[in-house]
């Protein structure tokens, strides 16, 4: 009897001392998450691009004599000149465009047509649009005043997103020269990488886990986030030479499309009939509009050259990240949140296909 209370009493004060070391093991992490937050999403696009990039990397290391270092800071150069002179060019073009809106607004010399008599049959919404476009046509300054509340939270969220853009773009230029640092220490980053796999999901799965998780960081980001910039800079590069009213926004609007995994013709194609509209059928328009159109159609070529490198991943799950990831962290989130979530949805898959083994003979065979 007084061995079975000694064994309670030793059982207990067991169980306190692990509650115990369990709380302040999480009080550490807590407080270490809380210091590291700040910075999780410069750190987490750091990987993302150092994971991508590493293979040029290795490629040009090799032409140069391995010199890691030089080679990591030669391509950080390179790419951040590939990347500011366009988003220079776009973010002027940006400007451009706001400034000759509210030019034309407040020169009072636009004019809106009067709508035709067909819109007003439209089902649905034919009545509403018809009249709100005949009062734009006949009133315009009316209509501004009568809906400023809503033009002015419009015109402060635009603002607020333009902002969060050009903070993302600092954030992206100091992510890649972390990466760049990264790179420089690719190897010692990759065996640490295989040692903590190894450590959290054993020597068998680890290495595997973390092929598959580089191969999906590489896929995503270049099949998605990559194409989704090449398409922007062939297309913009359209708009701005033909000089399209709000080319800036215009090719904004294509770059988010293209991440949010949604074809690019819903901008080219209104954009095309607008310039055939009011240019007619000249050569210059010809021409743009058969360049534009297929820059448009760029990623269904690209996709299975650069996507297709990498493993299997559903476009829906790429667009609920793309979505979720802008709403929850922004522009920055709607870079890393399809690569986050497609890392995710095929860690998720392997644990489903792949059951733990019990003594040496997988569960799936024990229930056959």
């Amino acid at each position: 009897m007084l061995l079975t209370h000694a064994t309670e009493k030793a059982l207990s004060r067991g169980l306190l001392d692990v509650f115990i070391r369990a709380g302040l093991i999480a009080a550490l992490v807590i407080f270490c998450f809380e210091i590291f937050r700040p910075f999780f999403d410069l750190v987490i696009w750091s990987v993302i691009l150092a994971t991508t990039i590493y293979p040029l990397q290795v490629a040009v290391g090799k032409r140069l004599g391995n010199r890691h270092g030089r080679t990591a800071a030669l391509i950080v150069v390179v790419a951040l000149g590939i990347v500011l002179v366009p988003t220079y060019l776009l973010g002027d073009a940006v400007v451009d465009s706001v400034e000759n809106a509210v030019t034309v607004v407040k020169s009072g010399d636009f004019r809106v047509p009067p709508p035709a008599e067909a819109v007003a049959a439209w089902p649905l919404v034919g009545k509403r649009l018809y009249e709100l476009w005949m009062h734009a046509a006949t009133d315009l300054t009316g209509l501004l005043q009568k809906f400023s509340p809503q033009i002015r939270g419009l015109s402060l969220a635009l603002l607020t997103r333009l902002a969060g853009l050009g903070m993302g773009m600092v954030i992206f230029v100091a992510a890649l020269i972390i990466a760049g640092i990264i790179m420089a220490h690719g190897e010692e980053g990759h065996a640490s990488a295989l040692r903590i796999s190894r450590r959290i999901f054993g020597p068998d799965r680890g290495p595997r886990i973390s092929e598959l998780c580089t191969t999906t960081i590489r896929a995503v980001a270049l099949g998605v986030v990559g194409i989704a910039f090449i398409q922007m800079l062939l297309i913009g590069a359209g708009f701005i030479v033909m000089g399209i009213p709000a080319a800036g926004l215009l090719t904004l609007a294509v770059l988010l499309i293209g991440i949010m995994q949604l074809p690019a013709t819903i901008v080219t194609l209104p954009v095309i009939g607008f310039v055939l509209a009011t240019q007619g059928a000249t050569v210059a328009s010809i021409v743009f509009a058969i360049y534009v159109f297929i820059a448009g159609l760029a990623d269904n070529v690209l996709k299975p050259l650069l996507l297709g490198r990498g493993v299997d991943v559903p476009m829906p799950v790429v667009l609920i990240g793309a979505l979720g990831g802008m709403i929850s962290g922004g522009v920055i989130g709607l870079f890393i949140g399809p690569v986050a979530l497609a890392v995710g949805y095929r860690l998720f898959w392997l644990w489903v296909e792949d059951p733990p083994s019990v003594g040496g003979t997988d569960v799936a065979e024990n229930r056959q």
